[in-house]
C-alpha cells in the first residue's frame, strides 16, 4: 500500500513538472508551483506567498502547497489604519502582508531584478499596483519587477523586547519582512528569468526610507546590489530606549504585566491600534503632521537587526559597496498651500520671514540664482523638507569615496488643476514606471513630451538596475555626484545636468532645519 501511495505521489510530481515545462504560465518556486497570466504581453504573477509570520514575531518561510497555485489577483493589503478606521478582511488582513507580485517577459535568460518598496511611511500603503506602479513596462524593458507587501505600523514595529526575550526582534519585524522578500527573490527569482546576483531596491517616500533602512541592516547585505531612494530622507529618530518605552506603555494601557505580554496576540487589530495611539501619547509623544522628523511605530536600532538609522547623514558601512541614485521633486509636499494664490514678491517674503528671519533676502537671492525666472509662489512652495537632507546625505556618501552616488531633481510640473500641483510628492512615479497612461490624474494629457520623459526616466532606472550606470541615449551624460560642484540630473521636458546649482539655497534651508 505504501509503495502504491509513493508511486502515485511520484507520478503526480512528475506530471506537475511536465505541465510546468509545457506551460509558460506555470513557474516552480521553493514552496510550490504558481500560475500567472499575460498582462499586455508580459507575464504577471500576483499574491505569491513569500513568508508566514505570527504576530510580533520574525517572518518564516511560507508553507509548501500541493498542485498549482493560481496567482491571478492582488492580495488584500497589509492591515493598516485608513481614513480613521480598520477596513474589512476582504480589503486588507494581517496575512495580506505575506505576499509579493512579479512581472517578467517570460524568457529564462538572467535579467536584472528591480524590487519596489511602497510609500506610506512605515504605517500604510501597498505593493499592489495601484494606480500606476504595475511593473509591466519595466519588465518589457528587460528587468524582472517585484512589488511586495509587508507588516506595517503597530503590527510591524511594536517593541515588546523589554517585556520578554521571546519578542526580541518585534521592534523591526516589518523591515525583517522586507529582508525575507529579498531572500525569496534570491532563492526563487531565477525561475522567473531574474538574476539573484543583480538586484536593485527602489522606493519613494516611506519606500525610500525603507531602502535607506535596508542599507543599515546586516541581514540584507548581499541580497541587493544597487539602491534608489526617491523623496525618502525624513529622519527617523526612534531609538531602542524610545521603542521599548512605547512597548511597556502598551502593556500599561491594557493593564497587563510583562508576564502577560502574550495576551497582545489575541487583541483585535482595531483595539490594538487605538490603544497604541494612547500609549504613544503617554510615553514618547505623537508626531505632529508635517514634522521633518519621524518617530512612533517604525524601525529602531538594536545593534543587531538594525545598526543605525539612515540619513544621519549617511548609512552603515555594511552598504558601502552599493551604488545609489537619490533625489527629490521640486515641490514635494508644499506646492498646494500657495500655488493657487496670486502673490507678490513682498507677500512671499512676508511668509518666508516666519522661517528665515533676517536671512530672507539672502534666501530670495539664492533662489533666483538656482531658479532664474521664478514666480513669487515658487519661493514658498519649493520643497524645504526632503531636499536639504537629501543633499546632506549625498555629500556624506560622496565623501566616503565608496560606491558611486547619482543625484537628481524632478522638476517637471504637472498641468492638472490649472498647474497648481507643480512637481509634487510622488509625481515622478508614472514616469519612473513608464506608465504615464495610467497616471492621468498626474500627467494630464498624454502629450509626446510626457511620453518621451516617461520613456527616458524608466530607461534610466532600468539601465541603473542592469549595470549601475544610469546613463541613457537622449539625456546628457550623468556623472557620479561629488560634494563640491556635484552633477545633478534635472528631469524636465528638456532635461539637463546642473552642477551644485542650488547649494547656496540649500545651505540656507539647512541652517533652519530642526
Amino acid at each position: 500500500m505504501r509503495k502504491a501511495l509513493r508511486l502515485i505521489f511520484v507520478l503526480a510530481v512528475l506530471a506537475l513538472a511536465a505541465c510546468a515545462k509545457k506551460d509558460p504560465l506555470v513557474v516552480k518556486t521553493e514552496a510550490g508551483y504558481v500560475r500567472g497570466f499575460y498582462e499586455d504581453g508580459m507575464l504577471s504573477f500576483r499574491s505569491i506567498p513569500y513568508m508566514k509570520a505570527e504576530r510580533f514575531m520574525p517572518p518564516e518561510k511560507p508553507d509548501k502547497w500541493d498542485g498549482i497555485k493560481d496567482c491571478l489577483q492582488y492580495p488584500p493589503q497589509a492591515t493598516q489604519w485608513v481614513n480613521g478606521r480598520a477596513m474589512p478582511d476582504s480589503v486588507m488582513s494581517e496575512q495580506g502582508a505575506c505576499y509579493l507580485n512579479v512581472w517578467t517577459d517570460g524568457s529564462k535568460q538572467k535579467k536584472p531584478v528591480i524590487v519596489w518598496l511602497h510609500g506610506g511611511g512605515f504605517a500604510s500603503g501597498s505593493g499592489n499596483a495601484s494606480p500606476f506602479y504595475t511593473g509591466k513596462t519595466l519588465a518589457r524593458k528587460g528587468t524582472v519587477c517585484v512589488t511586495i507587501n509587508h507588516r506595517l505600523d503597530i503590527l510591524g514595529y511594536l517593541d515588546l523586547s523589554a517585556a520578554s526575550d521571546k519578542y526580541k526582534y518585534s521592534a523591526n519585524v516589518g523591515m525583517m519582512d522586507v529582508v525575507a522578500a529579498l531572500q525569496w527573490v534570491h532563492d526563487n527569482i531565477a525561475a522567473f528569468g531574474g538574476d539573484p546576483d543583480n538586484v536593485t531596491v527602489f522606493g519613494e517616500s516611506g519606500g525610500g526610507g525603507k531602502v535607506g533602512t535596508l542599507m543599515c541592516m546586516p541581514s540584507a547585505k548581499g541580497l541587493f546590489h544597487k539602491a534608489i531612494i526617491m523623496s525618502g530622507t525624513i529622519i527617523n529618530i526612534m531609538t531602542q530606549e524610545m521603542s521599548q518605552a512605547l512597548g511597556l506603555a502598551m502593556l500599561d494601557q491594557f493593564g497587563l504585566t510583562k508576564d502577560q505580554v502574550d495576551e497582545l496576540q489575541k487583541v483585535p487589530y482595531e483595539d490594538l491600534y487605538r490603544t497604541g495611539q494612547r500609549a504613544m501619547a503617554a510615553s514618547i509623544g505623537i508626531r505632529p503632521v508635517g514634522s521633518p522628523k519621524m518617530w512612533g511605530f517604525g524601525p529602531a536600532p538594536d545593534g543587531e537587526v538594525l545598526l543605525q538609522q539612515p540619513f544621519g547623514p549617511a548609512f552603515s558601512p555594511v552598504s558601502d559597496d552599493v551604488p545609489l541614485i537619490i533625489g527629490t521633486t521640486f515641490n514635494e509636499l508644499q506646492r498646494s498651500y500657495y500655488a493657487q494664490k496670486d502673490m507678490t514678491l513682498d507677500q512671499a517674503k512676508d511668509i518666508l520671514r516666519a522661517t528665515y528671519g533676517d536671512q530672507t533676502d539672502a534666501y530670495v537671492e539664492a533662489f533666483g540664482k538656482a531658479y532664474p525666472g521664478f514666480i513669487p509662489q515658487d519661493l514658498v512652495s519649493v520643497d524645504q523638507m526632503f531636499r536639504p537632507r537629501t543633499l546632506r546625505t549625498s555629500d556624506a556618501r560622496a565623501d566616503q569615496h565608496v560606491a558611486p552616488v547619482y543625484v537628481y531633481m524632478f522638476g517637471w510640473k504637472s498641468p492638472v488643476r490649472g498647474g497648481t500641483a507643480g512637481a509634487a510628492h510622488g509625481y515622478e512615479l508614472p514616469f519612473v514606471f513608464g506608465n504615464p497612461d495610467m497616471g492621468e490624474n498626474i500627467v494630464g494629457e498624454l502629450t509626446p513630451s510626457v511620453i518621451d520623459l516617461a520613456d527616458k526616466m524608466s530607461s534610466v532606472w532600468v539601465n541603473f538596475a542592469k549595470t549601475g550606470d544610469p546613463n541613457v541615449e537622449g539625456l546628457p551624460h550623468w556623472e557620479p555626484y561629488k560634494s563640491s560642484g556635484g552633477a545633478i540630473m534635472y528631469f524636465d521636458n528638456t532635461s539637463s545636468i546642473k552642477y551644485d546649482y542650488d547649494r547656496d539655497l540649500v545651505t540656507i534651508m539647512q541652517s533652519v532645519m530642526e
